[in-house]
Order: structure tokens, then sequence, then C-alpha cells
């Protein structure tokens, strides 16, 4: 122990007084040591992880070797400081000149011999902890000289199981530091680290004979099934929400505003499936365009009349997902998302910490693209429990990768090699695709008949409530006709002046909260559109308060090939009018659909809806136990997730293939019903019908003009030779092609083509160079996603 004399002690208070650099210096060697503590011997224990492979703690303990050298250069730095101040205050023990005026100084300040027994302490300390390094590093290096044997045995396996090994472990070789992860999972640059993490972490290599297996990390065992049961209580799914942006409050304010509706609706189902069982699942939620990443630019436009259709969807699937019992997380943030998954720290190359602990996925193509670049190969490994929330859908030619890129389908949206009825959009306009929905509010008899009293005769309101919707060529002149018959009112968002687009006569209110613009809708009789924005919610909710919708029909029709709106969204699908739905599963009365450069036409369909009364009508898809129902049918039947092993398509499973007979009149093609091959499939395959669409017709039109719909699940059942000579049609040659075409008869040649791959059965498409072979089924009356018996 070094001692100072306390003759000195003035000195050295006075000296830490004035030289504060000096005391910074101090209480720097001390947080330094602390910190340095943290880091190397911390980082001893804290990067230890189970299944870490043995050559690791050699990695570490080539760090830890030059920390040892510097907490020794610490200590004797400290020593030599203390020595130091020692000197000085033996110096100043001769001097005595002027330690009357230091005493009065001396009661400003701590007794110096603390600060000393502290400096003391830290040097100490440092001392104890380079022993302690030295100690740990004897028993690593013990360590990894018992496994040294044993690393310079690695020999990458020669296993037709796995043919890619050895491509990967060079791949490894090249590549591994380019993802701090691969280092996470223990990979270190040797041999042995590759093998390891190829064959534990990812599955490209088989697990190494003397490893020890206890290393790998089991399985979890899956948690026992849960039976769901309704909710009709959402304060918990409110929570769930959270807050902090304003379309988190809108898609919350929705949700309690549609409360008693998802109530009512969850005890109707709940009768109708008279207590079926129903094991409840884990949903993870993540609206990916709300995350920060994606730019978010929906949320400063709630308040400034910006779209709200993805919004509204978002709040009522959260909803029913909720009302149907299961276990849900909610995210909109990326952070939240990679916790929630178990991403591991890198840059995304590498799979996840764990095991997927959620049974469905529900996202949009930008949480899509977040998943997939922080997944790695687990994005792969789970993609059949995603499901894809997309407004206009995915047609099968856009989802195929290989087949987009060699036929000139690729875009932006494309290309993810899903089953295409993952994909789920917000209108039943694409049959290869899913049918999600949104729900409007749904009027008893007795609002109903309020309405009917309080209808104006000549008041219409314009669809759209930004300035730009208003820009539309040729308005002056609708308008203008449309003013001599009706008062017209807007609700277009303005912050200071009225917008210059729109007409003087034009009555603005301005942007209106929802309840107040229902309000409007229940006293108007038209509800006029545009042009734009396309197949939104507001017309099947004007509609549903009694208004009667009237729009623009596009001669051409609008597509990715004439319309920048469309450019580069996956679907080739034409759009003849702003809202194809309305016009072809509603239509007239409430549904008109006109030319408004013909001012003839125009003028004609106003004087005629000016003469006739309409009932609110919402379809039964739309309400909130339509939706529930479609919900409840796809969780329990729709399982894209046909095998365990990871492959580069995932297909739905294959039920057997039985010969279908020919129908009624030798017209079309059935499932007989004593069959009893397929029962196993979903929808029901007793509901198939084959027919041979015309020449350069679509299978969703062919399938339309009978009064039926396109079922891309059953093109397998008619993806056979058998199938063409039933209808009489004579093959001199049948070939097997990926087409999304295909099955289908070329007249030219007599040749029949046969579908070679599964993910592209599409009902979409047409050439007039072929007929193609088309599944249709029957559907229930305002529920055309399902089939009569599909519940």
């Amino acid at each position: 122990m070094i001692t100072v004399n306390s003759d000195g002690k003035i000195m050295v208070r006075r000296c830490l007084v004035t030289l504060r650099p000096f005391r910074l210096f101090v209480l720097g060697i001390g947080f330094f040591t602390l910190c340095f503590l943290m880091t190397s011997l911390g980082g001893q224990f804290s990067s230890r992880r189970l299944g870490d492979s043995p050559f690791t703690v050699h990695t570490e303990v080539i760090g830890a070797l030059e920390s040892r050298v510097v907490l020794r250069k610490m200590s004797d730095l400290l020593e030599l400081m203390v020595k130091r101040m020692d000197t000085m205050v033996r110096l100043e023990n001769g001097s005595e000149l002027r330690r009357g005026d230091e005493e009065h100084a001396v009661d400003r300040f701590p007794p110096g011999a603390k600060l000393m027994e502290k400096i003391q302490a830290i040097a100490q300390n440092v001392s104890d902890i380079a022993m302690k390094v030295d100690q740990i590093l004897r028993n690593s290096v013990l360590h990894s000289k018992v496994s040294e044997g044993q690393r310079d045995q690695c020999e990458v396996p020669n296993d037709p199981k796995y043919p890619d090994c050895s491509g990967k472990v060079e791949w490894m070789h090249a590549r591994w530091t380019s993802d701090p992860c691969y280092a996470f999972f223990g990979v270190d640059g040797t041999e042995c680290s590759f093998l390891i993490y190829l064959s534990e972490v990812e599955w490209f290599c088989p697990l190494m004979s003397w490893r020890n297996q206890t290393a790998v990390l089991p399985a979890p065992k899956p948690l026992p099934k849960v039976q769901a049961a309704f909710q009709s209580n959402l304060s918990h799914l409110l929570e769930l929400i959270g807050s902090g942006k304003e379309s988190l409050i809108f898609m919350k304010r929705r949700i309690k505003q549609l409360a008693a509706h998802w109530a009512l609706a969850a005890r109707r189902l709940e009768a109708k499936l008279k207590g079926a069982r129903r094991d409840q699942k884990q949903i993870l939620i993540h609206i990916g365009f709300l995350t920060e990443e994606s730019g978010d630019v929906f949320s400063p436009r709630v308040l400034k009349g910006g779209p709200l259709g993805e919004m509204v969807q978002w709040a009522d699937i959260l909803a029913v997902l909720f009302v149907l019992g299961h276990n849900l997380k909610i995210t909109v943030s990326l952070k939240e998302l990679q916790s929630n998954l178990g991403v591991p720290p890198g840059r995304g190359s590498c799979p996840l910490t764990v095991p997927l602990p959620f049974d469905l996925i529900y996202t949009d193509y930008h949480g899509l693209q977040q998943m997939k670049q922080h997944m790695g190969l687990s994005f792969k490994k789970y993609r059949c429990r995603f499901r894809v929330i997309d407004t206009f859908g995915t047609e099968p030619a856009y989802n195929h990768e290989e087949y987009a890129t060699l036929h000139g389908y690729r875009t932006n949206w494309g290309y993810w090699n899903f089953n295409p009825k993952q994909f789920m959009t917000m209108f039943p306009h694409t049959p290869d695709n899913s049918f999600m929905g949104f729900v409007s509010e749904e009027l008893n008899s007795t609002e109903k008949q309020l309405i009917k009293n309080n209808k104006a005769s000549n008041m219409a309101v314009v669809y759209g409530k930004e300035a730009s919707i208003w820009k539309v060529r040729g308005k002056e002149k609708f308008l203008g006709i449309l003013n001599k018959y009706m008062e017209i009112h807007g609700t277009v968002y303005y912050e200071t002046q009225r917008p210059p687009e729109v007409p003087a006569f034009v009555k603005n209110h301005g942007l209106l909260p929802q309840q107040e613009f229902q309000q409007l809708l229940r006293k108007a009789k038209l509800f006029i559109g545009f042009g734009f924005p396309y197949e939104g919610p507001a017309p099947l909710e004007a509609i549903a308060n009694g208004c009667i919708f009237l729009q623009s029909r596009f001669s051409p029709p609008h597509s990715s090939l004439n319309h920048e709106f469309f450019r580069g969204k996956p679907t080739s699908r034409e759009v003849f009018s702003q809202h194809p739905y309305a016009e072809n599963f509603i239509g007239k009365p409430h549904v008109w659909t006109v030319d408004y450069n013909n001012s003839e036409e125009f003028e004609a369909a106003i004087k005629a809806i000016m003469r006739i009364q309409v009932e609110p009508y919402l379809p039964y898809e739309y309400t909130c136990e339509g939706m529930l129902e479609r919900i409840y049918a796809y969780i329990q039947h729709q399982d894209f997730c046909a095998t365990t092993e990871p492959s580069p398509l995932v297909a739905p499973p294959q039920p057997a293939r039985a010969p279908t007979a020919l129908g009624p009149n030798a017209t079309h093609l059935i499932w007989p019903h004593n069959a009893s091959l397929g029962s196993e499939a979903w929808p029901p395959v007793h509901s198939l019908q084959g027919w041979l669409a015309e020449t350069g017709r679509t299978c969703t039109d062919t399938c339309l003009d009978r009064g039926l719909i396109c079922e891309p699940s059953f093109f397998y059942f008619l993806n056979t030779q058998d199938a063409f000579l039933k209808l009489n049609v004579s093959c001199d040659r049948t070939e097997s092609e990926m087409n999304h075409l295909y099955p289908a008869f070329a007249q030219l040649g007599q040749e029949c083509y046969l579908q070679k791959e599964p993910i592209l059965y599409s009902c979409a498409g047409s050439n007039t160079k072929y007929r193609r072979l088309c599944p249709c089924r029957d559907f229930q009356k305002g529920q055309v996603a399902l089939c009569q018996d599909c519940l």
C-alpha cells in the first residue's frame, strides 16, 4: 500500500482543484476501466450461445490476449501515477510559506486521502481484472486445444441427399463476412464452422456425426391447441392497435363505430356453425405501408382527404380476425416486426433464430418486401403462411418468377411464386386470388325508412375528397348538365381558400368526419364519380345509404397497357368503368354506367334517375356477417403448406384425380356426385362445371356468361387429355408446357396443351389462337367467394 504524507494533503487538494483536466483524467480512467470490463469479460460470456461451435472460443481467445495486455498496461499506468503524486506531496512538505492561506481552502474540499484511496482502488481493480482474464484465457485455450483435432477433420460430405452442400460451402468461403449474422451463428471462416452452420442453422448439409447433438437447438414442441371463441368485446383489440399515427386513430375510430355490428354478426355465425370446433390461430398482422421505412404516406393524408380505402380494409381485417377469436400480434414498424419474428442481427441473409411462432401472417406488398429482406431462407420456408392484402390483384402470369421473366410479365410487385390464392383483393375481380373485401354499415328497417322519408329529389354528391380529382377533362360540360337538374355538393379538402378546381356552383362542405359524410349521403339522391379513384369503398357506402351511383364508362378500357395508374401492377385486367364490381354485380337501378363524353346519353341518364326511387342496398358479402363468414371459411379450409420441406414453388395439396363426366345436353363437364375421389378438395369438387371457352375469351368471362365463377383450384381435374375427348375435341397431338393459358385447345393443328406448372393455373388471360378449358363453379347469392356448399 502506498502512503501519503499528511502534510502534503493541502498540496494535493490544491493541485486537484486547479488542474481540472487532471481530475477529468482520473475519472476517465475509471470509466474506461468499467467499460473495458463489460466489453472484454462480459463478451466472453454473453457471446457464448447454445449451438456455438468449439472453435468460436478460439476466435474470442485471440482477441482476449490483446485485452490482457491492455489491462496490464492500464494497471502499470495507474501505479506510476500514484507514485508521482506521492513525490509531489513530499516536495510540498518542505514549504511552509503559505500554510496559513491554505487552511481556508481545505474546508472547501473533501479530504484528499479519500481521492487517493479511490485511485489506488482503481489500480487494484485493474490488476485483479488482468488476473481474471488471464485465468479465463488459460481455460479457453485448453478447451480450444481439445477441439483442435476435430476442427482439422472436417470434410465436405458427399451425400446425394444434400447435392448443394459443396457449393454452399464454397459460397461461404467467399462470402461469409458479407453479413454479420453468420458470425452471430458461430461462423469463423473455418471449414467446420461452415458445415455446422449449413447443417444446423440452414439445411443444405447433413449433420456432423461428431457434433454434440445437444448443441443443436431442438424444435420446440407445438403449443397445445386452444379452441377459438367468438369475441364481442373489442376493447383489447383497440389496445393491440396502439396509437401515435393518424392512420391508427382512424382505424380504431372505425372499429368502434362498427362494434355493435361485429357483435351481432359473431352471434349469427356462431349459431350457424352450431358449435363446430375451431382451433385458435397465432396470427401476425404487419401493415407494411404504415411503417416509416416504406414512407407511410397515408398517415399525413388522413386529415387532408387522401385515399382511405386501404385503411378501411385493414381496420375491418383486424376486426374480423379478432372477432373470430384468434390470437393477434399487430406491427406497424420494422423494429416490432424483427422482434416478433426473431430476426438475427445483420443484413437479413440468415434464417430466423427460432421457428416461426405464427400460423398465418397477413401483410401487404410493402410488408412482404420487408420480410423477404430480413427473414433469409426462412422466408421461403414459411412462404405458405403468408396472406397478402392486394387491392388490384396479382395474376398467375406475373406471380411465377421464371415465367414472368421469360414472357414479359415481370413487374415491381410480382414474381413471388406464391399460390395465387394467397393474394387477397378488395373486390372479387380476380378469381385467381382470394376475396378479402371490407364492410359497410348495414341499416335496419327503421333506418331505411327514415332515409326514404328524408331523401332530397335533386341533390348530388361528388365522389372525391382531393382537389386533384376535380381536374378531370371535360368536367365543366357534364357538370353543367347535372347542375340543370340537381344541386351539386362536394367534400373537397382545403386549408385556407376554396380549391380553384371546384366550380362556383358546387357547394363544398370541406372534408367531413365519417358520420357527417354518411348523413350527407343519406340525404342525397345521386353519388357521381369522375372516373377516379378506382374501386374504392365509397360507392358501396353511398348505395347502402340509398344513393344511386353514376359512373363513367371507359372506352377503350383502362389497363396497364394504356393507363399510368395501372402500369407496373401485376395484372393485365381491363377496367371498363370506375367501379367494375358495382357495374357487374349490382347494376341498375342502383348503378348507372354511361359515356360522359356523350352529352345526350349523360343527360338521358340524369332524367331517368330523377324519376326513380331506390331502397338502400348492400351486397351480403360486404356486411359484417358476410365478411366474417368468408374469412372463417378461408382460415378453416385454405392450407397452402403442402409439404414440410422448403420448396421453390408452393402448390396446394393435390387430391386424387378421377374422370369427369359429360353434363346435361353434352355441353360441359361435371363431377359425378357418386364419386368418392376428390372429397377432400375445397371448394367441394362436386360444384365443378368444365366449359370450353370460345376463341379469345378468358375463363373469368366464360364462367360469368353462364352465371358461374371461375375456380382455379379445379383446373387440376380438367388438366387431362380425357377431358378434351369427353367434350368431343379431337387432339392430334397433346403436349404439356408451362403457360398460363393452359389447358387449352389450338384449332390450328388440332393440338391440345396441358398445364405443366400448377401455380400457373389462371382464370385470366386469353389468346385468339386458343379455346381454353375452364373450370367453373356455383356461388352463394351475394357471396361470390363461396360455393353453395363451401361453408
